[in-house]
């Protein structure tokens, strides 16, 4: 029973995590996912990404998770993240916005987006 509550709660977390992409794409300029599946890939992405560099560096990649240093490493997530998610494109000044867009957003919301 508490695995079908940890996966649903994975699943509502990448939900939430491909809304707010979808918000931060439509607010942020030289930053575009184009299709439903697109943004739930890039979700996934993102957050492996985020875990990743959390379990090697012992870094917390938020955008404000870290100061400085989170915000570096979040826009360079999200910039390599559109070689790995179809239909996403990103500028370098995108990725630095969305760091941005998403670090307000993650604030706002009640799950972590990075």
């Amino acid at each position: 029973m508490g695995n079908d509550n940890s996966l649903l709660r994975w699943i509502g977390r990448f939900i939430l995590v491909a809304i707010i992409l979808m918000i931060t794409s439509f607010l942020t300029p030289g930053f575009t996912i184009n299709g439903m599946w697109s943004y739930l890939i890039a979700a996934v992405v993102i957050s492996g990404l985020d875990y990743l560099v959390e379990a090697f560096m012992g870094v917390d990649a938020s955008p404000f998770g870290k100061g400085i240093k989170g915000f570096i490493i979040a826009a360079i997530i999200i910039y390599l993240a559109q070689y790995v998610v179809p239909n996403m494109g990103v500028s370098i000044m995108g990725a630095v916005l969305a760091a941005i867009v998403i670090g307000i957003l993650d604030a706002i919301f009640p799950a972590r987006a990075m």
